[in-house]
């Protein structure tokens, strides 16, 4: 067994996999994807809803609206992000 380059749809080196024979890749086992997508999903959730907080908060004491509204649609858009995720996380994915 040896490890081989795995590329994404973009052409670019996503992480590396394990080749059991030559030109045979195991796409399950792949080294370089460390999240599943729905651990990912969930992270970058929280983490935009983080940022969507900051903006409004900042938003609000500068008053700013466009800012303020900018943070409101982040954080909801994190929120949506992470349900994504849970769902994701449930089925498996």
């Amino acid at each position: 067994m040896k490890k081989v380059a795995y590329w994404n749809e973009n052409n670019e080196i996503s992480g590396l996999a394990e080749c059991f024979e030559e030109g045979e890749v195991n796409h399950d086992q792949r080294l370089g994807d460390i999240m599943k997508s729905g651990i990912r999903d969930k992270a970058q959730g929280v983490l935009h809803e983080m940022k969507g907080k900051v903006k409004e908060v900042t938003g609000k004491l500068t008053d700013n609206s466009k800012l303020e509204a900018e943070g409101k649609a982040e954080k909801m858009a994190g929120k949506a992000q992470g349900k994504v995720g849970e769902v994701k996380r449930d089925l498996g994915e």
